[in-house]
């Protein structure tokens, strides 16, 4: 029997995964999950080959995880085979919290609990079921092993998974300026004083990334287009979680007068028992920590559970909601002002106005039908985890320092953005 499972990847070609710890990890399902998320939310409203899946992205990230290993270990840096694989085991299973559109959920149907956390428990819940063999990968994910190093690989602004990201949505989307030189970054990784380091080498291909990676974001992540459709997205969700409550609220006033009845709100008689359980219930960070299944149902949730649900939703009586699930099924993507100041609260009142006349709702409905957010988003923020360059002479200085074409200002410079968004009626 083959020690190795291979994959082959658009991306990066043949993929190898041992037997045993590693292997057991992709096959168990809440790794399978992620083959139903996928990695870009709605992008492919503006990029239709952005389809890619967060289960190709975590095998991208834990193969660029082995090239770097295998790098570090060829410069001399001591790193036990038990380290390895528990770094691998942990940028395997680093995205495994992501629930349906990425990060659309943690905002409306959850709150106050980050996809991180939710990947958190889902770790150990597989470390359970793997009788505790994950207990070092845990300790690296969570920043809590002596060698420090590798948790940077994890999670810092050079990490696997940003390398894989950016690889991977530039080919998916066609952004050929998105290509960075992954290779040769991870080539030039060192660690000085437990800590991770780019040779001055390296220095040209680092200046590349973090242009990159700007680009990435307003012309793909950020895309106005995109931002609009989710924000169908949001408003929906938002606006069938309110209904539901509202139907809760009314029927605990039936049952006063009435005495019992047994029914489901006409908004979940048709969604999967997961959905259901988010849209009756307002779950946040303490709610999970008190009701066990609250784990189990999100683990249930993906993409087709919100898409199932809005085909119901199309024909429901609450014109709203009915619009929404219109709007995101039929490619009706709310129109979008994109502003360098703030929207005036003028306007806003004016756009409301306008949407309860056109629609036929109260003033006070009409927000389910736009949104106001400001965006913001830097290149590289040199209060976090910073990017060190080494010197042949042993120096280290700060990328933002080293590089001779991007200075601090322009590196660190937070861009923010005003996306006025709005229901579309011509």
């Amino acid at each position: 029997m083959s020690e190795t499972k291979i994959i082959n990847d658009p991306v990066f070609g043949f993929i190898k995964i041992p037997r045993g710890l590693l292997y057991d990890i992709v096959r168990h399902p809440l790794f399978q999950r992620l083959n139903r998320i996928n990695q870009l939310g709605l992008a492919s409203v503006v990029y239709p080959g952005a389809r890619h899946t967060r289960f190709q992205h975590s095998l991208g990230a834990f193969h660029l995880m082995s090239e770097a290993i295998l790098s570090l270990q060829q410069k001399g840096q001591f790193i036990f085979d038990s380290e390895a694989e528990a770094v691998e085991a942990a940028i395997l299973m680093h995205d495994i919290g992501h629930g349906p559109f990425s990060h659309v959920l943690e905002n409306t149907l959850i709150s106050g609990i980050s996809h991180e956390d939710i990947s958190l428990l889902m770790m150990e819940q597989i470390n359970h079921d793997l009788g505790g063999r994950l207990n070092l990968a845990i300790s690296i994910f969570k920043d809590e092993y002596p060698k420090r190093f590798l948790h940077q690989l994890i999670s810092s602004q050079l990490d696997m998974d940003r390398l894989d990201y950016l690889r991977r949505d530039s080919f998916f989307t066609g952004v050929t300026e998105g290509n960075i030189g992954s290779a040769r970054i991870i080539k030039m990784l060192n660690v000085v004083d437990d800590r991770l380091v780019v040779e001055q080498k390296g220095i040209y291909s680092l200046e590349n990334y973090l242009t990159t990676r700007r680009l990435m974001y307003w012309q793909v992540y950020l895309h106005k287009t995109a931002v609009g459709y989710e924000k169908v997205l949001v408003n929906m969700l938002t606006r069938a979680k309110d209904l539901v409550k509202k139907w809760k609220e009314e029927r605990g006033k039936w049952k006063e007068e009435n005495g019992e009845r047994n029914e489901n709100s006409p908004i979940t008689n048709h969604v999967s028992p997961a959905l259901a359980y988010f849209l009756e219930n307002d779950v946040d960070a303490r709610w999970f920590s008190e009701h066990p299944e609250a784990l189990q149902m999100y683990e249930e949730l993906d993409d087709s559970d919100i898409w199932s649900a809005m085909k119901g939703w199309k024909h429901s009586n609450d014109k709203i909601l009915s619009t929404l699930a219109t709007d995101m099924l039929d490619r009706k993507i709310f129109k979008v002002e994109v502003h360098e100041e703030p929207i005036t609260n003028e306007r806003i009142d004016a756009l409301q106005t306008e949407i309860a006349q056109k629609m036929g709702i109260d003033k006070q409905d009409a927000h389910y039908l736009m949104s106001v957010n400001p965006i913001q988003k830097d290149m590289y923020s040199i209060d976090d985890d910073s990017i060190d360059i080494l010197y042949k002479d042993g120096t280290i200085k700060d990328i933002s320092e080293a590089s001779e074409i991007l200075n601090v200002a322009l590196l660190s410079k937070k861009i923010r953005k005003y996306y006025l968004c709005y229901q579309r009626f011509q």
